[in-house]
């Protein structure tokens, strides 16, 4: 028995160094070009800056950049909240439609490969310089225009949602439900990478787990909420995170936008980092707080 425990013992161990050893290049990038960045922006978010010809001079005001930010841009506020609830329930339409999508890619089918690379392509075609093709593209801009003029008015989902909102049936959670339909394409994009970490944790789950329930009778919807889910219910914390903090750096955020307007249009340095420092530690504690609740239905198997 000791034997056995000293194997598994050294085991863990193994597998802890291997996860520093991948981790390694993103502390080391962080504490050599990361650290002086982060405390320069914190100090600057107590100061007024002025730009000098070949420097730039600071102030100390203590906290009247974050009184700016809270009591006097008038827009500020109301972009904390509205982001903030665009992340909460897009966050989760992409968990839940990459985790199905998972699923399904799972299954033994012809040309699985093919329609798995489909599924990744988002996340290639979101990066680097095809990213600035399909923002800037004039021609993408105008095929989208065009298919957008020749669908209107044969649109299913618009057609239900009036039918659906006229008889007044939860009317404010179908707008957001059609919502996210009618911006698929934005969840499907996004949904890359979560389905790709579903997908090997499905693939860890042994077969005759579940042919074990089959013989004791479990029908799938069973067998998902007995085995499936707990067996990746770590999964649904690591994207849960990735998926919230993907979406902070989105370039359509609209926090984001204001922080820049105030620093590059203004010029107003410390209030767009007291701006910046608000927003970051909002999400920090969203983080933590969710990251919590979802930690207490995790099921950890050796």
């Amino acid at each position: 028995m000791k034997k056995k425990k000293n194997k598994l013992a050294g085991l863990q161990k193994r597998k802890a160094i291997a996860g520093y050893l991948f981790i390694s290049p993103f502390l080391i990038g962080f504490l050599v070009f990361m650290v002086k960045p982060f405390f320069q922006s914190a100090y600057m978010s107590f100061n007024t800056v002025e730009l000098g010809s070949a420097n730039f001079s600071q102030t100390w005001v203590g906290i009247n950049n974050y009184k700016q930010a809270f009591l006097v841009d008038p827009e500020f506020n109301r972009l904390l909240v509205e982001e903030i609830s665009r992340m909460i329930i897009y966050s989760l339409a992409i968990i839940v439609f990459s985790f199905f999508v998972s699923l399904i890619l799972n299954q033994t089918f012809k040309g699985r490969a093919l329609v798995r690379a489909v599924f990744f392509l988002p996340v290639i075609l979101s990066s680097g310089v095809i990213l600035g093709l399909e923002t800037d593209n004039q021609l993408m801009a105008t095929l989208a225009q065009q298919i957008e003029v020749t669908t209107t008015g044969v649109s299913i989902t618009d057609g239900l949602e009036t039918i659906l909102t006229t008889a007044g049936v939860g009317t404010r959670a179908l707008e957001t439900l059609f919502e996210i339909i009618d911006n698929i394409y934005d969840v499907a994009i996004a949904s890359g990478i979560q389905i790709i970490i579903f997908l090997s944790g499905l693939q860890t789950i042994s077969s005759s787990m579940y042919e074990a329930a089959d013989i004791e009778g479990c029908t799938k919807w069973e067998s998902l909420w007995k085995i499936t889910f707990p067996m990746i219910s770590s999964l649904f914390l690591v994207n849960w995170i990735y998926t919230v903090i993907d979406f902070c750096m989105r370039s359509d955020n609209e926090v984001i936008k204001k922080i820049q307007t105030v620093m590059i249009d203004q010029l107003n340095y410390g209030t767009a980092s007291a701006m910046s420092w608000v927003y970051f530690l909002i999400i920090l504690a969203f983080v933590g707080i969710t990251s919590g609740l979802i930690s207490r239905g995790v099921y950890y198997y050796e």
